[in-house]
């Protein structure tokens, strides 16, 4: 790094000082770095200044050149700040703003995200911004007009925030493609990641900067220190067996609401925040607009209003979910409560640190159980925060629905030579394995569709001109297109607005489809009544009497991470003095004399006959997605052996298979049915594959173009429909083209997203060299109790699955009261 000039910092290093800070070596660092012309990624713990790190390098440089105070010519920003979330764009341009201004800088800042303004929406279209703080999804809709090649000229500065939230996800591959795009238009401009959580940094850095391969990467400040305690009950109650809600907790989470000047209060699912914050609403006794709520599925407006009270210090609790995970700086939020595990590490340090985000603090979270065994995964989360033992993100690759939206972006971008793409293109991490073939298929298929839809006008969307270059030239492609950029889909998204007034949010068609006019539901904090529904839109008024169900959205549970379900198998078979294993002793005696502690050494596997059946549990801890090929593998190959019915249950603990009739079970059957000898073909007919792949394809089809959006000032389809033109588009791919690449996509995604393959097939290997433990407990244990509760929720009865699950748990606590 070359020697700097004596008081080269000297404009920040004022601006700090009078603001009563001194800068930290790493954002020096950063500053010096990018001067010299570097790209990087910085690593460096929420709340310790990575944002005035990232951003001084660009604003020292500009305060260098002698124009820096005559405005700027309208040639397309200068700094473009990528970032995940709406609610995070909204935070870093006040943040930048603030900077911008204080340093007489002529610079101006704008937001282009889902919820910019007008004037912001226009700035950034026009290319009058200065900085611009944008979304992937907006970048690419940005590349995808002809003036774009003129509009990032002048970039001088890429950052993308919160880079591990992108890393591992097909956001992170379209954003990998527009990077590719930028560097293209820009050469000289400098990239440079920032994350607080992350593993696998030599990996980020090598997906974020494939073309820099000696970039540097920065750590920051140390490790913020975060501590975690949990919420125990009181000694004369106990946790229950199963469940997730944790309503039980709720006197008290309010007494220690009320202990503190500001709250947040985080849930795993969008229900259950809905769920938590009616309940602390007709228990709260201070003014009821201190109390909020907060996700993905409210209105913007909604969601800003809340934003805007945390930064301000009005609400004494928000209740939220991811949507407030990310480096949103909320300096007024004193603590943080976690309602049931948050199944990750790395997701818990986000949630902990975002109180007291100031840099110097440390941070702090306190975890409230839903059920017993989450004790353990509390104890468990704290062992490996001690070590910081973090996730790792693994990146994505080949995925050909993005790379068709990419090109036919680009072919509405001015367009592109085919072979100067295709070596852009393999300048990315996520298709540095292009071969010729896969390129030519992804250009037919955006020419017309692939062969058995050749015939069809509508899937015509680019041409290839006479000069040899792609473009589009049917404006109603153009507009579809914009209108379908991103990697993001919802099914069946239905808005909920006022009879008389503004838009609530949006919740799935399948939850209404539920309800008839006059009746009442739970959403954003209120009791709705819904009067009518029209096309894509529910029409409510609010009702201050009445109880109604709350809104649902599917797929909202969270999976067990693998360091977090490796380290629940440590604490179980070595609880150490952790608080939480106190409370557990007796769950822990009950478990191992009924059965068996596991153990990273040992495979626990259970035989227990009730009145439903005969069961068999087996215990790896290796996350739901991996137990439940587990459990259809096993199925199918015991019914080889022994002609019998079978189901299945999973969690995150294990899986539950239930036979209709009793069948022997040794050593020698359960190390045949856990063999990692032929798992791709066993899997493949013993699960609905084809059911799994037609609803993946339904997805790429989306991202790829195949189901155009509806058009502004049309009814919107509805999920049915969607899940029809899907569905006939699968058939006729997989009978008349079956070598399309998307349908290789769909199948290739269910294995190694939907069933995680390669964890499976490395947690086959774990069980062949693990002692395999089968026990023949007389009754439900600890462990197998919440798989067998599970099973329950899709049986007919009067009764509610919470009492039903009350009634066996209260039964057997009685069974084990002098184990325990």
């Amino acid at each position: 790094m070359k020697r700097m000039p004596r008081h080269w910092d000297a404009p920040l290093a004022a601006w700090f000082q009078a603001r009563g800070w001194k800068a930290a070596a790493f954002q020096c660092e950063v500053w010096q770095r990018y001067l010299a012309g570097q790209s990087g990624v910085l690593h460096t713990p929420t709340g310790s200044g990575k944002t005035l790190a990232a951003f001084g390098g660009p604003v020292l440089e500009a305060l260098a050149e002698p124009d820096a105070t005559r405005p700027a010519a309208a040639q397309g920003p200068r700094v473009l700040w990528v970032t995940p979330l709406r609610a995070l764009a909204a935070d870093t341009t006040q943040a930048l703003t603030q900077v911008v201004t204080d340093l007489q800088l002529n610079w101006t800042v704008a937001m282009r995200t889902g919820d910019a303004s007008a004037r912001d929406k226009r700035l950034a279209r026009q290319g009058k911004a200065d900085v611009l703080v944008i979304t992937p999804e907006s970048l690419a809709l940005l590349l995808s007009y002809a003036d774009s090649s003129t509009r990032f000229h002048a970039l001088r500065c890429v950052i993308v925030d919160e880079w591990h939230e992108l890393l591992g996800n097909k956001r992170g591959v379209l954003l990998q493609l527009c990077l590719a795009r930028l560097r293209h238009l820009a050469p000289s401009q400098r990239t440079w990641g920032l994350s607080a959580t992350l593993c696998n940094l030599d990996e980020a850095r090598a997906v974020l900067l494939p073309h820099a391969p000696d970039s540097i990467l920065v750590a920051g400040a140390r490790p913020r220190k975060v501590t975690l305690s949990t919420m125990l009950p009181a000694p004369d109650r106990r946790l229950p067996w199963a469940g997730h809600l944790g309503l039980s907790q709720l006197a008290n989470v309010y007494k220690r609401l009320f202990k503190a000047g500001t709250s947040l209060l985080f849930t795993n699912t969008r229900a259950q925040a809905e769920l938590w914050h009616r309940a602390l609403e007709s228990i709260w006794l201070d003014d009821p607009a201190t109390l909020a709520l907060h996700h993905g599925s409210l209105d913007p407006k909604l969601r800003a209003n809340v934003e805007q009270g945390l930064r301000e210090g009005t609400l004494r609790c928000v209740v939220a979910t991811s949507s407030l995970d990310l480096g949103v700086d909320f300096p007024a939020v004193d603590q943080v409560l976690q309602i049931g595990s948050a199944k990750g590490v790395a997701r818990l340090l986000q949630r902990a640190g975002r109180a007291k985000h100031r840099p110097g603090t440390s941070g702090h979270v306190i975890c409230v159980p839903t059920q017993a065994l989450e004790l353990i995964e509390f104890a468990a989360a704290r062992q490996a925060i001690a070590r910081g033992d973090i996730e790792s993100r693994r990146p994505l690759s080949d995925c050909w629905d993005v790379l068709a939206q990419h090109a036919v972006t680009l072919a509405l971008g001015g367009g592109f030579d085919a072979r100067a793409l295709y070596d852009e293109v393999r300048q990315t991490h996520a298709y540095a394995s292009l071969s010729p073939a896969a390129w030519q298929s992804v250009l037919d298929f955006i020419e017309q569709g692939g062969n058995a839809l050749a015939n069809y006008p509508e899937f015509r969307r680019v041409q290839r001109d006479e000069d040899g270059w792609y473009r589009v030239h049917d404006r109603r492609i153009a507009l579809r297109h914009r209108l379908s950029i991103g990697t993001i889909t919802a099914d069946g998204a239905i808005s909920v607005k006022y009879l008389r007034g503004g838009s609530l949010g949006s919740v799935e068609e399948a939850f209404l489809a539920r309800l008839r006019p006059g009746d009442q539901f739970q959403f954003a904090g209120r009791t709705l009544q819904l009067v009518r529904l029209e096309g894509m839109t529910a029409y409510v008024r609010r009702t201050k009497t009445g109880i109604g169900p709350v809104a649902t959205w599917q797929g909202g549970r969270m999976p067990l991470s693998t360091q977090l379900g490796r380290e629940v198998e440590r604490v179980f078979a070595h609880p150490g003095t952790h608080p939480e294993m106190r409370v557990a002793q007796s769950l822990l005696r009950i478990q191992a004399r009924a059965s068996a502690l596991p153990d990273q050494d040992r495979l626990v596997a259970e035989c227990i006959t009730t009145r439903r059946g005969m069961h068999l549990f087996l215990f790896p801890f290796a996350g739901r997605a991996v137990h439940e090929g587990m459990a259809a593998m096993m199925a199918l190959r015991w019914g080889r052996l022994q002609g019998n019915t079978f189901s299945y249950t999973v969690n995150d603990y294990g899986l539950m298979l239930t036979l209709a009739e009793p069948a022997a079970v040794d050593d020698a059957l359960l190390r045949r049915l856990l063999s990692a000898e032929g798992v791709s073909n066993d899997l493949s007919e013993g699960i609905n594959l084809g059911e799994l792949a037609r609803r993946q394809f339904r997805e790429i089809a989306r991202v790829a173009g195949l189901l155009t959006p509806s058009m502004p000032g049309r009814e919107m389809r509805s999920l049915r429909q969607v899940q029809a033109s899907s569905g006939l588009l699968y058939d006729v791919l997989r009978r008349y083209d079956p070598g399309h690449l998307l349908l290789a996509q769909a199948e290739r995604e269910v294995f190694e997203q939907q069933l995680d393959m390669p964890r499976l097939m490395a947690v086959l290997e774990e069980c062949a060299a693990r002692t395999l433990v089968l026990c023949e407990p007389h009754a439900l244990t600890p462990l197998s109790f919440p798989l067998w509760t599970e099973s329950l929720r899709g049986q007919l009865s009067t009764q509610t699955w919470q009492d039903r699950v009350k009634r066996a748990a209260a039964q057997l606590e009685k069974r084990y009261a002098r184990i325990a």
